[in-house]
């Protein structure tokens, strides 16, 4: 397996950057600020650099409208480090700087700031675009705000929509990572087993996804007897056995080789489902169609959002009060959000997820799956996962 199998090409980097570039003209910034700090919402930096910050150490990127890339990440205290155009791993940087900053001890982001603030200046930057600054470090914000003559755009609209829609080379690793988080439920179906318990399913799916060019994500899920709910849980909840004639609900959220993420979820039963189970998963695959139904180029993710809940309270289940649908990409969770507080439309190549569910304390009913958005509606289910219960013998 090449050492690069998860490396963009530089093309498609390029055409990132053009985008970005025209949208900074049109927003008058001479710079954007974005920083990371892990590998499952930290789309941004590595949509700009093809690399991920992780372990919760600071990443932070510097992107100018007339030249290359600053980075600013951790390391030792006064390092430059100024990168060739032969560099195949840091493509589009002119230079990286490092400092020992932990999130964990709290006047050391500072040093970050200093970084970044040094380097806009140097480059007599006054018109800085920040993307999130909600999420940013206030320290960072605060040096950025202390720079003379500055003025602060907030340019995270503009440049969630160019990310959210998808490239060919995007859509193509989006779909590789359905395809392999597809064997890796059909490796569970056939590793699963009384006995065992819920961290061992977990640990040999998380396996089996490494194994097939997943870098990151999670595995949630659990057992239960029929009568009580198998929810999604974390790996410290993990601990039960599974018995016979037991159900487990397993979510696998990880990216694929690209990096790109999908999620699928299923229930498997440890021997024949009950009918209530099939019932409520029948309900729930009827949630997602409906909501499909309404997605197309155009249309507004809240209008989409509030009629899932009118479709789950006339039939007297609960509106949905977290998030349901959404978009994916190098995030987990990317806009647009179904959901009544975004303000993004729809538009066709979108990569989305779509998992409606309820826990009414005796069932946990639950679907999960990927589409795209197409130009007149969505595409076909891109995980061939049947949409059932599995029943396990």
């Amino acid at each position: 397996m090449s050492e690069f199998i998860t490396h963009t090409s530089t093309a498609e980097l390029e055409r990132r950057w053009t985008a970005v570039r025209a949208a900074m003209r049109d927003m008058n910034v001479q710079a954007m600020v974005m920083q990371g700090r892990d590998d499952w919402l930290g789309g941004y930096v590595r949509w700009f650099t093809d690399i991920w910050a992780v372990n919760g150490y600071p990443r932070t990127v510097i992107f100018y409208a007339d030249r290359p890339m600053t980075v600013v990440e951790m390391g030792a205290f006064d390092t430059r480090i100024d990168v060739g155009d032969d560099d195949l791993v840091n493509r589009g940087v002119d230079h990286i700087l490092s400092t020992p900053s932990f999130f964990s001890v709290g006047y050391s982001p500072r040093y970050d700031a200093d970084l970044v603030v040094g380097d806009l200046q140097a480059n007599g930057v006054t018109r800085v675009g920040l993307l999130t600054p909600d999420s940013l470090p206030v320290s960072l914000v605060r040096g950025i705000e202390a720079i003379e003559g500055v003025k602060i755009t907030d340019a995270t609209d503009p440049i969630d929509w160019i990310k959210a829609i998808k490239s060919p080379e995007e859509l193509d690793q989006v779909r590789a990572c359905c395809v392999m988080q597809d064997k890796v439920f059909e490796a569970v179906c056939g590793f699963i087993k009384p006995g065992l318990r819920d961290i061992d399913v977990i640990n040999f799916a998380q396996a089996e996804a490494h194994r097939l060019g997943s870098d990151n994500g999670l595995f949630l899920g659990s057992s239960a007897p029929m009568g009580m709910a198998a929810r999604f849980k974390p790996r410290q909840r993990q601990g039960g056995v599974i018995e016979d004639g037991e159900h487990f609900s397993l979510l696998i959220e990880v990216n694929g080789p690209g990096s790109m993420y999908a999620e699928v979820a299923r229930t498997m039963v440890l021997g024949k489902a009950t009918n209530e189970l099939k019932d409520q998963f029948a309900t729930v695959k009827e949630a997602q169609d409906h909501t499909l139904s309404l997605m197309k180029p155009g249309a507004k993710a809240a209008d989409i959002a509030n009629a899932h809940d009118a479709w789950m309270t006339s039939r007297g289940l609960p509106a949905e009060c977290r998030l349901y649908a959404h978009g994916q990409g190098y995030d987990l969770v990317e806009r647009p959000l179904i959901r009544a507080d975004e303000t993004m439309e729809l538009a066709a190549n979108m990569n989305f997820t779509v998992h409606p569910g309820y826990d009414d304390g005796t069932v946990f009913a639950v679907i999960c799956d990927n589409y795209l958005v197409t130009e007149d509606g969505v595409s076909d289910c891109l995980h061939a996962t049947p949409k059932q219960i599995f029943e396990i013998n």
